[in-house]
């Protein structure tokens, strides 16, 4: 009998229980048995066919012939000193997306990073994604299986999801909301634990909206005025902030979730006393947090210094400012910065070395 072409074996890892139904028929199974490989997957992070064993022996080596229970093959590795964990990971048609997983001393709780697009069409001039150029979206399958691959590899359960890896999210909308799905009622994270970010794509927040999920949105805003935020988010002269603003406000008062507003600081670019003030007026209606994110140092593909990082002086003066606007305002805990830990550094750094 000739081997299965590797095309031919299906992944099962990242599928929700009415694909593994689906499956489990198609393999001429009970359908008991898609139950109980959806607890091995997602309960006890099985990594192969053979450590079900509840399954009969006779039907794990059948299966084994069709099936397997990875989808992402793991290319690399990172593990910074606070305890961060940096992967790159290899897509069925040899595309790269990477994944993090944090820690927090201060917190009994794992949270993990996802990709949702290979590459990025939106091209942010501080975030080493755009350099890569858009390759193609992730499924719903790609997408969960991020979190299952990270947690059989550390042996950790992670609680809290971010889609701030990779890609952006609202421009594979569809994908995305499945895979939210697929993370509440499989790999069992509350959707108030999972957050999507978004650059500001005005047709996906609405249709997220309607989508109605009890999760965080969260917005990249990055400058409070049209011109600078054209200039380093130039998605913003599709989606500008006059038509984004409002889609904001109908998404929080459809959901009744508080918004929160990322906003990293650029020295001398988006860090100004009055881009501050513009700020504090911009949120002060608005139902949300304010999250400042000091730039992560990165080269562009000629190896130079895109922007330069904000002294903490400036950080503290920049908050107390958009305090003044009453919302809730915090400066981001840097994690991995001793390791390729900015989103889309470790792709970049492996495909340069290719």
């Amino acid at each position: 009998m000739s081997s299965k072409n590797k095309e031919d074996v299906k992944p099962l890892s990242g599928l929700n229980l009415a694909e593994l139904e689906e499956f489990v028929q198609s393999a001429k199974l009970p359908p008991f048995r898609a139950r109980q490989i959806h607890t091995w997957i997602y309960d006890k992070y099985a990594s192969s066919l053979e450590q079900m064993t509840d399954l009969p022996a006779a039907v794990r080596e059948n299966l084994a012939h069709n099936a397997k229970v990875p989808l992402l093959e793991l290319q690399q590795l990172q593990v910074s000193k606070d305890g961060t964990r940096k992967y790159l990971f290899a897509l069925p048609d040899g595309q790269l997306i990477e994944s993090v997983l944090m820690r927090f001393a201060d917190r009994k709780t794992i949270s993990a990073c996802v990709s949702s697009q290979v590459g990025c069409a939106v091209g942010c001039t501080f975030c080493a994604t755009g350099y890569l150029k858009f390759k193609r979206n992730l499924t719903s399958q790609e997408i969960t299986d991020q979190i299952m691959a990270m947690q059989r590899e550390s042996g950790l359960r992670i609680a809290n999801i971010v889609f701030m890896g990779q890609g952006e999210p609202l421009l594979n909308c569809e994908e995305v909301i499945k895979s939210i799905h697929t993370i509440i009622d499989s790999v069992k994270i509350g959707g108030r634990h999972i957050t999507v970010s978004t650059s500001g794509i005005v047709p996906g927040i609405n249709r997220l909206a309607q989508e109605d999920l009890p999760i965080t949105l969260a917005l990249s805003l990055h400058a409070p005025d049209p011109q600078t935020r054209e200039q380093i988010v130039p998605i913003t002269k599709k989606y500008p902030l006059h038509q984004l603003i409002p889609s904001l406000r109908n998404y929080e008062k459809k959901t009744k979730r508080r918004l929160t507003i990322e906003y990293v600081m650029l020295a001398g670019v988006t860090d100004t006393v009055e881009q501050a003030k513009m700020l504090a007026d911009l949120v002060r209606d608005l139902h949300c947090n304010v999250n400042l994110i000091p730039f992560n140092p990165i080269q562009d593909d000629q190896g130079k210094d895109l922007y330069e990082r904000p002294s903490r002086a400036a950080q503290e003066r920049f908050k107390k400012i958009v305090e003044r606007s009453g919302r809730t305002v915090t400066i981001r805990l840097e994690r991995g910065t001793d390791i390729d830990a900015a989103c889309g550094q470790l792709h970049n750094k492996v495909l340069n070395e290719l």
